[in-house]
């Protein structure tokens, strides 16, 4: 007879389950260890990366780039710029549009990651094959829809779920 254990161990539902359990663990385990190197969380490392690599950049294509809403850009760059890491100036025609730059202490943040910040998971996905990720994404919809997830979630940081 088998044991609850074996039985367990044999479950597709609990495989997946632990599977999502090793990602989300992986996730958190990294942005407490980049956290703790810079003092910065992983969404705002993500914008300065990008300021570093694309200076001038406006609000609206950070957001994009990041693929997270404008807002929740803006409000990241509004702690960027407290905390003296990016500079927002208005110049050309339209006095409305910011552009953004990083500062001297943004540089200075970057550099204690030694090199460009885009997140475990994000990295990790980028390094799939096509395919695979065609696949993946059909199957994480399928699951989506069995949970009725609410997709308002889908473009926030995953630092900030």
């Amino acid at each position: 007879m088998a044991t609850a254990t074996a039985r367990a161990d044999a479950d597709p539902a609990v495989q997946a389950l632990r599977r999502f359990r090793q990602i989300f663990a992986t996730v958190r385990t990294h942005f407490r260890q980049v956290e703790q190197i810079t003092g910065t969380g992983a969404a705002q490392l993500r914008a300065l990366s990008l300021l570093r690599e694309q200076p001038g950049l406006r609000i609206s294509a950070l957001a994009q780039a990041m693929d997270i809403h404008q807002s929740t850009a803006s409000n990241l760059v509004k702690t960027l710029v407290e905390r003296k890491l990016v500079i927002g100036a208005r110049n050309g025609s339209d006095a409305r549009v910011l552009h953004l730059n990083l500062l001297p202490a943004g540089e200075k943040v970057l550099q204690r990651l030694q090199g460009h910040y885009i997140g475990v998971l994000p990295q990790a996905l980028q390094t799939l094959p096509p395919a695979v990720l065609r696949r993946l994404n059909t199957d994480l919809d399928l699951l989506l829809d069995a949970m009725q997830a609410d997709d308002t979630a889908a473009r926030s940081p995953l630092a900030s779920l």
